[in-house]
């Protein structure tokens, strides 16, 4: 499956596009009250485990931070903030402006069942659009489990400079397919989407 799915991506937007995956790592963890993607996951911690299973799938895998010496353990590569303190607008400004890329896929840290195949399958979905992203059945949006082309880098900085840091403004400004859970079939599951904020969701999954 993720073979068919890799080559589906490849003959909509090229090796490039396929290649980047950015993990944002910039979170304070202020609900959690302590930093939650070191918590232990899977054999190491909760931000281990997502580069681990990203690079099942992407060529290159970076984490988003603000600081360059921050979770040491982690064997991955960085992008570094370059409006700190901004939430995920600004780890995707920093991905966009600092990687040689067309466009990167950006996901959460803190969704322990996000899935490498349905970000490939999204990414496949994008066509000339300059976003993707999933659309929930309440019509929420899920804008840290996306992708998002090299082309939205002067919005992102003109809404970081702005003050303005809602992911959801930059997709209502930008072309955006909107991407339903239907249409990704079996590689839908609502966990895929489910963030840990507080300790009582992480006891959840660590029992």
């Amino acid at each position: 499956m993720l073979l068919y799915i890799a080559s589906v991506v490849y003959s909509h937007m090229g090796v490039v596009a396929l290649s980047t995956v950015v993990i944002l790592a910039g979170g304070k963890s202020r609900r959690m009250g302590c930093d939650k993607l070191a918590l232990p996951l899977n054999g190491g911690t909760l931000l281990e485990s997502a580069v681990r299973r990203f690079g099942t799938a992407f060529e290159d895998v970076y984490i988003s931070v603000a600081d360059a010496a921050k979770y040491p353990e982690v064997d991955a590569q960085r992008v570094i903030d370059v409006f700190p303190g901004s939430g995920p607008l600004a780890g995707l400004h920093a991905a966009l402006s600092s990687l040689p890329v067309d466009g990167v896929f950006l996901v959460a840290a803190d969704l322990p069942f996000s899935s490498p195949e349905a970000a490939l399958f999204i990414m496949g979905l994008c066509g000339d659009c300059e976003a993707c992203v999933l659309r929930l059945p309440d019509g929420r949006l899920e804008p840290l489990f996306g992708f998002y082309r090299r082309s939205l880098l002067g919005r992102c900085e003109a809404a970081l400079q702005a003050g303005d840091f809602k992911m959801t403004a930059l997709l209502a400004e930008a072309s955006t397919r909107f991407v339903e859970p239907g249409e990704i079939g079996e590689l839908w599951d609502a966990r895929m989407i489910m963030n840990l904020n507080y300790p009582e969701d992480y006891e959840r999954i660590a029992r």
